[in-house]
């Protein structure tokens, strides 16, 4: 096979994960949202003709789409960018995961001097880097909606004690508070004008926000509604509760953390360490896959497994359930 041809594929491969990354990353609402602000701004006819003109897309996208919006896994990746809130659907996510698994197959294959072998195993490692985005995202984005939550019942809490009712108390929440508390409860608000009745409004909430507060917060209100009892004086507690809990939380991650960094560094250090020596000294590397080799490939499969469970047992030792 001629280089330039592989080249290309490289270039292709990546110019597509770049442009699939920026229209992620730049994404500002999702068309759930403009949607939902059309409807209660305009009429619903001019509402469906713009969204024939957002929604849009590729052949491509739209026969992946086609294929994997009824089935568990399309609902199942749905949820999770959600959670992240990434303004894709599971059809160009599923093409993302494709393009980054051959850029790094081919980047795998150029790397390592043509080698079949560790082109699948880069092609195979680039499946899972756009999850582990999504992952990263949604861990930043639930930390950063807990340690919103106390503020967030803090007011809904102030709104009913002087008379607001619990529409118009998270109405509040949704002007006053940042994002993504305020973004989330705009939604909760918009379902529930469109005629959603707030207990489903709250668990869609709910899936998208995986928070054990925020269900405890979720579980009070719902009850309240069916039992009746001073919501206000419900929410105070759980309030003091969660406060209480991020608390603790960041007082065990100080305490846990020189265990977490290091089991990370731990683990890094012989993958870069090996890396390093591929590019300085090649053939010193070479004598993993010199005959016989299956034992080079055995020596360096032991070694990976070691190092991930030695990872995941340093960071079992330093999570602390609150």
């Amino acid at each position: 096979m001629p280089v330039w041809i592989l080249w290309l594929g490289v270039a292709i491969a990546i110019t597509l994960f770049v442009v699939g990354l920026v229209v992620t990353l730049r994404s500002e609402r999702s068309l759930v949202d403009r949607r939902l602000e059309g409807y209660l701004a305009e009429k619903q006819s001019n509402l469906e003709q713009s969204d024939l003109t957002q929604t849009k897309s590729s052949a491509l996208t739209q026969w992946v789409n086609e294929r994997v919006a009824t089935t568990n896994y399309g609902d199942d990746i749905a949820r999770e960018l959600a959670r992240a809130d990434l303004k894709l659907k599971s059809g160009e996510f599923i093409i993302l995961m494709a393009f980054a698994s051959v850029f790094m197959g081919l980047f795998s294959f150029f790397f390592f001097d043509g080698s079949w072998f560790f082109a699948l195993i880069g092609a195979i490692f680039g499946i899972f880097i756009p999850r582990m985005f999504v992952g990263f995202k949604q861990a930043k984005r639930l930390e950063k909606f807990s340690d919103q939550l106390p503020d967030m019942l803090n007011l809904m809490v102030n709104g009913l004690r002087t008379g607001f009712s619990a529409l118009q108390a998270m109405e509040a929440v949704s002007r006053e508070l940042p994002s993504p508390i305020s973004d989330e409860f705009r939604r909760v608000v918009q379902e529930m004008q469109l005629g959603v009745s707030m207990e489903t409004a709250l668990d869609n909430l709910q899936r998208r926000i995986a928070s054990e507060d925020l269900d405890l917060a979720i579980t009070a209100i719902n009850i309240q509604r069916e039992v009746g009892g001073n919501l206000a004086e419900i929410l105070d507690t759980i309030s003091h509760t969660v406060r209480e809990r991020i608390r603790i939380k960041g007082e065990m991650r100080s305490i846990t953390a020189q265990v977490k960094y290091s089991g990370r560094f731990l683990a890094l250090m012989p993958v870069a360490l090996g890396l390093a020596l591929w590019g300085l000294n090649r053939e010193y590397m070479m004598e993993f896959f010199q005959p016989p080799v299956l034992c080079g490939y055995l020596m360096l499969g032991v070694s990976g497994i070691m190092l991930v469970i030695g990872y995941f047992v340093l960071d079992k030792m330093s999570s602390v359930e609150i």
